[in-house]
């Protein structure tokens, strides 16, 4: 299916890998335009030569998402670039999990500027130009922010505001054609089980097979990165012109919460 995304542009946040590198390829790929971003140079560097010869065209921006002159950058590339915005991914964040007897205020307060208030300002500072095409958001979030569990904190709750945001933008956007979504995730393939797996000294498959088993996932694996950029892009795309204020869980049946 044509997801309509040729000659459109985009913003990925925390796209120089994983989930986020994916999504750009499948954009890309669909022959859009995307601005990518990364704090680690050399490996943005790598993101950016991974996407060569793809029908649309990628350009790499070092940028640290806490701040504010960053992220106004990152529009500006989009629109010198590409004489357009159609929409942004927030998708920057590391996890951050533990006990809450453990956390200080320091750390919580990293946390929601690294998640929540760098989706806020990204957002704010690309709505101008989402508006005049109907553009869209879509924040990646985490199926913890709509059933956080202990030890998760204080990421869950990072998440859970993210939700909420996304819930109270998209009725008050909607009117202007602006579409606001999550997609929140389950566990998928990353380099952090590949290390698991070595200190464990187990097969890779076998390890991750065990782990779904262990999570109790419904679909017996871990997800793919290629899985979540596809679920990604069409909500990104015109294709999804009448989602708004959704939040998708691709979890592979994971969350209790649907």
């Amino acid at each position: 299916m044509d997801l309509g995304l040729k000659g459109r542009a985009f913003v990925v946040t925390g796209g120089s890998d994983g989930l986020g590198l994916a999504t750009a390829h499948r954009l890309a790929g669909e022959g859009a335009g995307v601005v990518v971003c990364g704090r680690d140079e050399k490996r943005l560097s790598r993101a950016v030569s991974s996407l060569d010869g793809l029908p649309g065209r990628a350009v790499g921006v070092r940028a640290d998402v806490r701040q504010v002159a960053d992220l106004e950058r990152l529009v500006d590339r989009a629109l010198e670039q590409f004489g357009r915005l159609d929409g942004i991914m927030n998708n920057a964040g590391a996890a951050a999990a533990g006990s809450f007897e453990g956390l200080g205020d320091g750390e919580i307060l990293a946390d929601h500027e690294l998640k929540v208030m760098a989706m806020v300002r990204l957002t704010r500072a690309a709505l101008p130009h989402l508006k005049e095409r109907g553009g869209a958001v879509l924040n990646s979030l985490a199926v913890s922010a709509k059933a956080p569990v202990a030890g998760s904190l204080p990421t869950s709750a990072s998440r859970a505001a993210g939700l909420a945001w996304t819930k109270a933008m998209a009725q008050e956007l909607a009117p202007t054609g602006v579409r606001v979504n999550a997609i929140l995730i389950g566990y998928v393939d990353s380099d952090q089980w590949v290390r698991a797996a070595e200190r464990s000294g187990q097969e890779y498959g076998a390890f991750t097979a065990a782990l779904a088993e262990r999570l109790r996932i419904p679909m017996g694996r871990l997800g793919r990165a290629e899985e979540f950029a596809d679920v990604a892009s069409f909500l990104l795309s015109p294709r999804a012109s009448y989602v708004t204020g959704a939040s998708v869980n691709v979890d592979g049946g994971f969350s209790p919460v649907p």
